[in-house]
């Protein structure tokens, strides 16, 4: 049965619709919404045990800030920015873990139906909502919501593609947005140990290659040097599109004209930027956005030969466990799509998968190695050590696939910084890794 058109209500009143104890969606990024949140936080004293999904806060939030108590609102993110990240140290937010490409499925399979989702989108076009710069899996959650709000705000970009819009048959009420622009996300500056690490990585990027490039620094520093290499015809297919993605493109280095999936396109599931990157992306047939289980499974990234992933982590042992996402117990991001495209890469024929990292880091003015014998205690491995591939810091690169542990150990520890390569060879001999004859 097709419904009527969606009634348009007060954000007062969508607010009203909120009972104790339910679930409500906020979606991912710049789709979470912003007038909405304002009114529900204004009935922190009414309500108790109202628990939300989110995803990579890019602005405070009203209702982690009207409850300090965490009696009324309970903030559960599926990836922490440092936004959800300080109030995950106060107790306030709590992480769920998940690869970003199964997402779909958790609303589709596992989860109950949300009884109320709230999600930004452009202004009705078409009989359409379009999700903006973060198509990723609000799609999936509306298809089992009870309930569905949607805030209009106009200085949302529209960004074509799949599974990125919802008809206005299928909404129940559509509420005034405040018209604020999408958080801009700054692209971290490239230190000289980023620039090191990028080196490393663009020198195995030839011609055609596909790109999938993670947060951070590093990855970004890869992006800015690969319009000085020459290297021509690149491809993206990616979960986040960045500022530097776009400077290659109009630089002329990606042209997408030998991808063997959306060729000419670049493909991701969320944008984050600028101003002038929103506006890029905006009706634009070259920058499109799909649904993360199409972006991220490797199984349908892989189809693209060539694809290269390049990805932070914080800290690696001598075995290759890669733990990207804590420090101890302390929760920092989250899985996000790190794993899902190493085994991309891998799958991908020619792929290579890339994780970089400093060697070493500061901590109360006292320098510490990122490489280790064994991971700090209570350490979330993000990546196994049977996936992954090449590992890059400023001192080498090198590829861990089918090396024993003995080989790996002593690779690795040619990548640490030289203040702890003695120290690290007596651990691995101490813990058995490194046998005599070695």
């Amino acid at each position: 049965m097709i419904r009527s058109e969606p009634k348009r209500i007060s954000t007062e009143a969508a607010a009203a619709l909120v009972k104790s104890g339910d679930w409500i969606d906020y979606g991912a990024g710049a789709a979470q919404p912003n007038a909405f949140d304002r009114a529900l936080a204004a009935r922190a004293s009414e309500l108790r045990g109202v628990k939300i999904r989110a995803n990579f806060s890019g602005a405070p939030r009203a209702v982690l800030e009207a409850d300090r108590s965490g009696e009324s609102f309970s903030w559960l993110s599926w990836h922490m920015s440092s936004y959800d990240r300080a109030h995950a140290d106060l107790g306030l937010a709590h992480y769920i873990p998940m690869n970003f490409g199964e997402a779909p499925d958790y609303y589709r399979r596992f989860l109950p139906p949300v009884d109320l989702i709230c999600v930004q989108a452009a202004p009705m076009g078409g009989g359409w909502f379009n999700f903006g710069v973060a198509a990723t899996y609000i799609r999936a959650i509306t298809e089992r919501a009870k309930c569905i709000v949607i805030e209009e705000n106009p200085a949302l970009p529209v960004m074509l593609g799949s599974e990125n819009a919802i008809h206005a048959s299928d909404v129940h009420y559509v509420i005034a947005g405040d018209g604020a622009p999408p958080p801009e996300l700054p692209n971290p500056p490239a230190g000289d140990v980023d620039r090191a690490v990028a080196r490393r990585i663009a020198e195995q990027i030839e011609d055609g290659a596909c790109l999938q490039i993670g947060v951070g620094g590093m990855p970004n520093a890869v992006c800015s040097l690969l319009r000085e290499t020459g290297v021509r015809d690149l491809g993206i297919h990616t979960e986040l599109f960045t500022e530097s993605m776009l400077e290659l493109y109009e630089a002329g280095v990606i042209t997408g004209v030998r991808k063997q999936l959306n060729r000419g396109q670049m493909v991701c599931t969320f944008a984050g930027g600028s101003r002038r990157l929103y506006a890029f992306v905006h009706r634009n047939p070259a920058a499109q956005s799909f649904a993360v289980d199409y972006t991220n499974a490797p199984e349908i990234a892989a189809r693209n030969d060539n694809l290269i992933a390049i990805n932070s982590t914080t800290q690696i042992d001598l075995q290759g466990q890669a733990a990207s996402e804590s420090a101890g117990h302390r929760h920092i991001s989250g899985t996000g799509g790190q794993l899902q495209f190493v085994r991309a890469a891998y799958l991908s024929r020619g792929g290579k998968a890339f994780l970089c990292l400093p060697s070493t880091h500061e901590k109360k003015g006292v320098r510490k190695s990122r490489i280790v014998s064994t991971l700090t205690p209570g350490n979330i491995v993000t990546t196994p050590r049977t996936d992954v591939m090449y590992v890059v810091t400023e001192y080498g690169c090198v590829n861990l696939k089918g090396l024993s542990v003995p080989e790996r150990a002593q690779a690795i520890i040619a990548l640490a910084h030289p203040d702890f390569r003695d120290q690290l060879e007596r651990e691995a001999r101490e813990l058995r890794l490194v046998p005599p004859s070695f």
